[in-house]
């Protein structure tokens, strides 16, 4: 049997005995911030103080150095933080005992990214006065914290689903000999356009007409903004098969709606949530895909409404990455349109695949 054959059956074998679990057994997550001094961004605006805010699951394993040999990194997405990967969903059928990135041997980063969570955003006093990011400088900044203030010089893996995909892109081509492997999910290589560019500028465009907005200044939420906002933002992540399930009649579909915008309102900032869609603006990694030396698997679901397969884009570009391999999930009843990405139960077979290949080219690590 290979490798990869004998690590699939590993993780089918204990996925299937934690599928009963109510919560996997891992151990407790702690947090921490890191302060960057002077930070300069890609415009050139600097930041006196850029707090930079993490979760950690397990312990780093160190050299006789003191650089840790066992990190591993997973980003989130837009207006996400990193403790929402602290779900059952997720880390439950990765993080516990024997399963594949099991905590007590891994030691787990989840990073709040510039602009999200408990980091420094414009919602901190700063408004729309705080420094144009882009996904560039987030990476820049993870890279700084884990250097500078982890004491991680290598990764054992790169992941992150959406947004935290796309940054897995950019820190494949940016910092090539810094991962064994990586991971992205929900993500496409390449410019934002088209309908994405569309739907991301009429969220900043429904927050800014707003005349409650006032330029960022308000002093209550834009309501109507943001409404609007959050009417586009789920079309993007929208999953047809699984709302026509939850919501199959008229009244179910309509209060379906409202609970969710409900709860997006009381969970997003208007500013911050400018500054979370803008960050994209500049984004392109197809510029610099043969930088790219570590095995990569790319995987999306095809009825991924941010990231749609029919645009033909991963067929073409994946060619290009070196180790690079696509993968196309099916539509089934277990995928949830774009959130499939936080579903390790359904892609968890093909990252214990990329870890044994990763271990294969480098058996030492």
């Amino acid at each position: 049997m290979s490798m990869g054959s004998f690590c699939l059956l590993f993780w089918v074998l204990t996925t299937a005995l934690s599928a009963g679990q109510v919560q996997a057994r891992w151990p407790a997550p702690v947090e921490g911030d890191y302060v960057v001094r002077d930070f300069k961004f890609e415009t050139g605006e600097i930041l006196p103080e850029l707090r930079l805010h993490y979760t950690t699951v397990g312990t780093p394993v160190k050299d006789a150095a003191g650089n840790v040999q066992n990190a591993v990194l997973i980003m989130h997405g837009t207006t996400g933080s990193g403790r929402g990967f602290l779900s059952n969903q997720f880390a439950g059928g990765l993080f516990g005992p024997g399963q594949l990135l099991d905590a007590t041997k891994y030691y787990i980063i989840l990073p709040d990214a510039v602009g999200h969570g408990r980091s420094s955003k414009p919602s901190d006093g700063m408004r729309m006065r705080f420094p144009k990011y882009t996904y560039n400088d987030m990476v820049v900044a993870q890279h700084r914290m884990l250097v500078e203030h982890l004491g991680v010089r290598h990764l054992s893996l790169v992941m992150g689903t959406s947004m935290g995909g796309m940054m897995t892109w950019v820190w494949g081509t940016t910092y090539p000999d810094f991962m064994d492997a990586l991971m992205p999910l929900a993500s496409l290589p390449v410019e934002i356009a088209g309908r994405n560019r569309m739907i991301r500028k009429m969220i900043v465009d429904s927050i800014q007409n707003d005349p409650d907005w006032k330029g960022g200044e308000y002093q209550s939420p834009p309501v109507r903004g943001l409404t609007g906002a959050i009417h586009m933002m789920l079309f993007m992540v929208s999953s047809p098969l699984q709302w026509q399930k939850q919501a199959p009649t008229r009244a179910a579909a309509e209060a379906y709606l409202q609970n969710r915008i409900n709860g997006y309102l009381r969970s997003l900032e208007a500013n911050d949530m400018i500054y979370q869609y803008e960050a994209s603006r500049d984004y392109n990694p197809a510029l610099h895909l043969e930088k790219i030396t570590a095995p990569l698997y790319a995987v999306n679901s095809a009825d991924d409404q941010v990231n749609p397969p029919e645009l033909g884009i991963l067929d073409r570009e994946i060619k290009r990455v070196k180790r690079g391999r696509y993968i196309l999930i099916p539509i089934s009843d277990q995928t949830t349109g774009h959130g499939t990405h936080s579903n390790s139960a359904i892609w968890g077979k093909y990252l214990a695949e990329l870890l044994a290949e990763s271990k294969a080219i480098l058996p030492g690590r």
